[in-house]
Order: C-alpha cells, then structure tokens, then sequence
C-alpha cells in the first residue's frame, strides 16, 4: 500500500510540476488534493495506518531491545530517553500534526 501511494504522490508531483497546462489546472489540482486529504475516509485511513505503524514499531523496539540488550551505547540510550521523556510530557502531536498514543 505504502509503495502505491508513494507512486501515485509521485506521479501527480511530476505531473504538475512537468505540466504547460498553467496555472488553472494546477489550482484545479491543489483544490482537488485538498479535498481528498479532508475526506473524513481518508484521514481515518491515514490515523489507522499511523496507528498501527506506532504498534509495530513499539513491538519492535521490545523485540529489539531484549536482544541487544545493554550493548547499546550510553549516548543512544540517553537519546532515546529524552525522545520518550519529551513525547510523555509533549502535546500529545508528532511533527507532523498526528495524535500519539
């Protein structure tokens, strides 16, 4: 799913950016993406899918993390103590406006 749509997004930037159609077609574009990124299917679609990338990466990270262990060094794990420290105590949003858990 994630290469088809990253085919797609791809398709349409090449189009509009390779396109002599000017400047009406490529605010007929701009309108119409609009209008599918504020379809209520498609936002729920995007929040499950970031949904279940945030499990499958929490689910990775304990596999992840009984294997290696204390092998990880002392700058990575105090890294990754700040990321958690600052999202327990953040907005509840990532960088890109998505809610986490």
């Amino acid at each position: 799913m994630r290469y088809k749509l990253t085919f797609v997004v791809g398709l349409a930037l090449g189009y509009v950016l390779g396109t002599r159609a000017g400047r009406e077609r490529y605010e007929q574009l701009k309108k119409s993406a609009r209008q599918v990124a504020q379809n209520p299917a498609v936002r729920n679609t995007a929040e499950s899918a970031a949904q279940q990338g945030r499990q499958f990466a929490g689910k990775a990270y304990h596999v992840v993390g009984e294997k290696v262990g204390d092998r990880v060094p002392d700058s990575v794990a105090q890294r990754v103590r700040s990321l958690r420290e600052r999202n327990a105590n953040g907005t509840g949003e990532d960088d890109w406006g998505t809610s986490t858990p």
